[in-house]
């Protein structure tokens, strides 16, 4: 990783990306999303303050464990004067995004628990299916398939085609498992 001197304040955005690891578009990214700001030189050259790399560190780390950028954007705002995060900064923020990310894994794991079975059925019952029906929202509505009754609904309609005849293939594939 290339050492920038000491006397030197400010990086070029190559500078920048070549220390922090992130691509120049990437940073670039970063700035119009307010996460990093920079100085235009009378060239009109972009130059960061070297506090640009915690915050793009602090960035990065974030983004790996799957925090959306408006978060991380409201995080940093919540900083006085912009500052840059501290190691207190990261464990506050880090704290406060565990329930978040507790509730992604339980998804998860309620995902990768079901999709064997789902696999093996195949028919992503809209009734039944913790995939295409979590949480049963449908079943909350009404009962059997959801889609199927408004389905039938349409087909049953003046001048609709098929009229709602039982046999036809999208009812039977709504209709799989007992719905």
């Amino acid at each position: 990783m290339p050492q920038i001197p000491e006397k030197i304040h400010e990086l070029t955005v190559g500078q920048l990306a070549a220390r922090s690891g992130a691509a120049v578009s990437a940073l670039h990214f970063y700035e119009s999303k307010g996460l990093i700001s920079s100085r235009r030189t009378s060239g009109n050259q972009r130059r960061f303050s070297r506090d640009a790399l915690r915050r793009v560190a602090f960035v990065r780390a974030a983004q790996r464990v799957g925090i959306p950028l408006a978060t991380i954007r409201e995080a940093l705002a919540e900083l006085p004067e912009e500052r840059t995060p501290t190691a207190d900064d990261w464990a506050r923020l880090s704290q406060s995004w565990r329930s978040e990310l507790d509730e992604r894994i339980k998804q998860l794991n309620r995902l990768r628990d079901h999709l064997t079975d789902c696999i093996g059925c195949g028919c992503l019952s809209l009734d039944t299916c913790v995939l295409s029906n979590p949480d049963d929202v449908f079943g909350e509505r009404l009962t059997g398939s959801r889609l199927l009754v408004e389905r039938r609904g349409a087909a049953s309609a003046p001048g609709s085609v098929g009229g709602g005849r039982p046999g036809r293939a999208e009812d039977r594939d709504a209709n799989c498992c007992g719905d």
